[in-house]
């Protein structure tokens, strides 16, 4: 990895750029403070200690969690050290900050399973030879009580309360429980823990970090982390809501070319400057630029993201494959190459067919497509839970939705 030379001015306004912090004070005094760390840091002959968690709560990160890691990318640029966190004893409890009720905690087997990836799917953005991979299980696991205790000490229950999320439940009389105030006061000794310069995150984590982190590296004797607080969130598939996989409206990372090359495809033309902005780091010359071409061919502006998409994560031989699918399969109607074949000895129901050749979750989920109208067979509607295929009338393709499909042959 090429690391860039920049002055300090320079690093500044690149690291700085994409921050939000709902008041042009404190995102001044956070540049501020950010100036004065380079120059203390660069008088030391060392480079910043920068972070951000990634808890996983799911097994997959998608488009959205690469908005901070591009941030933590654009520090490797410059020669910043850079660890990518994986928030295994956090994600016991889950971060309450973006929701309105209690999470489901998690069994520390699902965690390991969920984490298993993330490194994986974080070098796709991140230069392996400059990133440390942590767990913050590490140095959460061995706190005693009495450790938490001295840890509390620094917060007051005012605080916590005053956040939107615990003050709306509130308000409409939702339950608060005492370990979701936990989860700040862990987030903030993973900062102490890190000997953190900077920590990066989103805008629901505004008081996790420029709150708790800061308050206690103050309370035990460290200088108090810079917080890099991304402005913006990337909107998912309906190009509204925030991306998430709760939702339904997010777009994996560990998917298929096809996938994920379908999935910008289907993203409104509203969304496609903030997908440029964020995901490719676009500035405003581009960006009028793109809406001109936005004006005239719509249509290609979003293939050409859906294949730059699919070659960053996955490579342009995938890009390829994403592409070619997409106009033979969505545009042109047509069937794909690959086809999986389904081999059959006798009559045999569609809904088994497609719940075992893998086109549906289970039978029941099968029988949900027939009733809603999204199962094909040789392109023609299939209406009945009880239709079945003979070997007599094989070849045959039967599809589900836009893009699944299988070919069922006598055998």
């Amino acid at each position: 990895m090429t690391i860039v030379t920049a002055t300090i001015d320079e690093q500044v306004e690149v690291l700085m750029s994409g921050t939000e912090y709902g008041d042009p004070q404190t995102k001044a005094n956070m540049a501020q403070e950010l100036r004065a760390r380079l120059i203390e840091a660069q008088r030391e002959g060392r480079p910043l200690r920068v972070y951000c968690g990634y808890d996983p709560r799911r097994p997959d990160l998608h488009l959205g969690h690469t908005i901070t890691m591009r941030k933590l990318r654009q520090f490797q640029d410059f020669g910043h050290e850079v660890t990518f966190l994986i928030g295994t004893f956090t994600s016991l409890i889950g971060d309450p900050s973006d929701v309105d009720k209690t999470r489901e905690q998690l069994t520390p087997e699902q965690v390991e399973e969920n984490a298993r990836t993330y490194q994986e799917q974080a070098f796709k953005i991140l230069d392996p030879e400059r990133t440390k991979v942590r767990r913050n299980d590490e140095w959460l696991a061995p706190l005693d009580f009495r450790d938490i205790i001295r840890l509390a000490q620094n917060f007051t229950v005012q605080q916590f309360l005053t956040r939107e999320n615990f003050a709306k439940r509130m308000e409409q009389g939702e339950a608060i429980y005492l370990h979701e105030m936990f989860y700040a006061l862990m987030q903030a000794y993973d900062a102490v823990a890190l000997k953190a310069d900077c920590q990066v995150g989103g805008q629901d984590q505004l008081f996790n970090i420029l709150v708790a982190g800061r308050k206690l590296q103050q309370a035990l004797g460290m200088p108090p982390l810079i917080a890099i607080i991304m402005g913006e969130s990337l909107p998912g598939t309906d190009g509204v809501v925030k991306m998430s996989k709760s939702m339904g409206n997010h777009i994996p990372l560990l998917t298929t070319p096809e996938d994920m090359y379908g999935k910008v495809m289907s993203v409104p033309d509203s969304a496609m400057p903030i997908y440029h902005k964020l995901l490719l780091g676009w500035g405003e010359h581009e960006l009028e630029a793109l809406k001109e071409r936005m004006a005239t061919e719509p249509m290609q502006v979003k293939k050409d993201l859906a294949y730059k998409l699919v070659s960053i994560f996955m490579g342009e031989e995938a890009a390829e494959q994403g592409a070619r699918h997409f106009a033979t399969v969505i545009q042109g109607e047509g069937l794909p190459e690959d086809m999986p074949v389904y081999t059959i000895s006798g009559p045999t129901r569609i809904t088994d067919i497609l719940a075992e050749a893998g086109l549906t979750a289970s039978k029941s989920d099968a029988k949900r497509q027939v009733q809603g109208g999204g199962v094909r067979l040789d392109g023609e509607r299939v209406t009945s839970f009880e239709a079945v295929i003979a070997p007599d009338q094989t070849p045959a393709v039967l599809q589900v939705g836009k893009r699944k499909f299988v070919r069922v042959v006598a055998g």
